[in-house]
């Protein structure tokens, strides 16, 4: 019988079950890359109540294997080449295993006290790495600190931006405050306005077009505000992106953070997938003009080998992030905290409780090493260039806006420039390339088009999968031509 917990079952289950994730592996590409179930076709496969008596550990490894992985997509298939990448790796999920063992929770340094400092010292580490500024780190007013998502992120400095504003205006002023973006900014910030309180109205989300490459222009920015001033409206918040998730598009960070900082405005940089590009110093000039914000974030979990999930949030000061999401009962007081000694992670988030995330992010570092991590972000950029060749070579085929970083935008041309056509035929191409199974890639729409991504990130991929890709690409490419003549 299985107890609670025993040392010797979780070392006999825990072996089975390694083995059954490195056979995964191993097979990882047997499986197709997108799921083919149709909805709702778990139901008809699993009993419609728990059982009364415990089953065997082998019996439901097996029904995983039969029923719950169809159903899987595979983000950690070497074919998968859609959204941005979500990286495991050996380091990130040994340290993932660990936090599971542990169980601990966090939400206060008593509570575990190495949690929290080791989530402050590997957080000064990779601010360390990122070249960010010393206001960022720790030591000073700012720090760091780990949240689920980069939508979380974003809603927890919107609220301290928006308190922040109402301590100096009245709390009344709240439909009056605006928050300014451009149009290609990720929708976590939509719903983390809804969240805050903030009138719908009052989100600008300003469009950006090809002749920036979909980066945010600072003028169109200055006249907007400006606008709003006019009319008596508060501009309080600017969210800029490094690495739009459409395009990967990147906003002009210094011009745009003199604005915010002209007009008194919290200023936030995205950089939930393209930071982890900037470990490496032929990138990083993309992120000059963060010493003027007063947040960043990278996620970790997208293409840095750090299991999901983990959310890097650094703050310039934290006392704003305090203010307006900590809560004191009397069931949470302790010592160290009364007396101001330490830092309280409950207060820089939305939830009390926390996971001990920062192990995983400290066994990532460790175990690879700046070099190694450097050489593994060159090489997805490499393949990406690659497959921007092939795309170069095949004049059915143009990329659609220049490439940065690993992410390709692209898409088949419309036969006699049709573009309504256009857009039906990617789509198409879409459908047909994902049901195959072998590959797995996305769209979006940009200018109107209906356009492709092909986003290369997978810690298994290697140039023989992005080739593989491609000839499945221009195979259904065919198919698809010769049927709309």
């Amino acid at each position: 019988m299985l107890k609670p917990m025993d040392a010797e079952q979780l070392r006999e289950y825990g072996h089975k079950m390694v083995d059954f994730i490195a056979d995964y592996y191993k097979t990882i590409e047997n499986f197709p890359v997108l799921s083919q179930v149709e909805p709702g076709y778990l139901r008809n496969l699993l009993p419609d109540s728990a059982p009364n008596q415990p089953d065997s550990f082998q019996h439901v490894l097996d029904d995983i294997q039969a029923k719950i992985l169809p159903g899987v997509t595979h983000w950690q298939s070497p074919n998968y080449f859609a959204y941005h990448p979500s990286n495991s790796s050996v380091a990130g999920f040994v340290g993932e295993m660990l936090s599971a063992g542990l169980n601990i929770v966090g939400f206060s340094w008593i509570a575990s006290p190495a949690a929290t400092e080791l989530e402050m010292i590997v957080l000064d580490w990779l601010a360390k790495m990122l070249k960010l500024p010393e206001d960022f780190l720790s030591a000073g007013q700012g720090g760091g600190v780990i949240q689920g998502t980069a939508s979380e992120a974003v809603l927890v400095v919107l609220l301290a931006a928006r308190d922040k504003v109402l301590r100096r205006v009245g709390k009344d002023a709240l439909e009056k405050l605006v928050v300014y973006a451009s149009d290609q900014t990720h929708s976590s910030l939509q719903k983390a306005c809804q969240i805050a309180g903030i009138h719908p109205e009052n989100c600008r989300l300003l469009k950006a077009t090809s002749s920036t490459n979909y980066a945010l222009s600072p003028e169109f920015l200055s006249e907007t505000i400006s606008q709003d001033l006019t009319i008596g409206l508060i501009p309080f918040f600017l969210c800029a992106t490094v690495g739009t998730t459409s395009s990967t598009a990147v906003d002009p960070l210094l011009s745009l953070g003199k604005i915010a900082k002209s007009n008194g405005m919290w200023f936030h940089v995205d950089a939930a997938y393209a930071g982890s590009a900037c470990v490496c110093p032929e990138f990083r000039h993309y992120m000059d003009g963060v010493e003027v914000a007063d947040s960043f974030n990278m996620n970790a979990h997208k293409w840095f080998l750090t299991n999901f999930d983990c959310s890097a949030l650094w703050v310039k000061d934290r006392s704003a992030l305090v203010q307006a999401l900590s809560t004191n009962p009397e069931y949470l007081k302790n010592k160290a905290s009364q007396a101001n000694m330490v830092v309280d992670y409950k207060d820089w988030q939305v939830p009390l409780g926390r996971r001990f995330r920062s192990l995983k992010l400290w066994m990532v570092l460790r175990l690879y090493g700046l070099e190694n991590l450097q050489c593994y972000i060159r090489n997805h950029i490499k393949l990406a260039k690659h497959f921007e060749n092939l795309i170069a070579q095949d004049p059915r085929f143009e990329v659609v806006t220049p490439r940065i970083f690993s992410l390709v935008c692209f898409r088949l041309l419309p036969v006699r420039n049709n573009e309504s056509h256009g857009n039906k035929l990617n789509h198409q191409l879409l459908d047909a390339v994902n049901s195959t199974g072998s590959a797995f890639i996305s769209h979006t729409v940009l200018s109107g088009k209906y356009i492709l991504r092909f986003a290369v990130g997978a810690p298994l991929t290697e140039e023989k999968h992005v080739n593989a890709a491609w000839k499945v690409l221009q195979d259904k490419a065919t198919s698809l031509l010769a049927e709309s003549l």
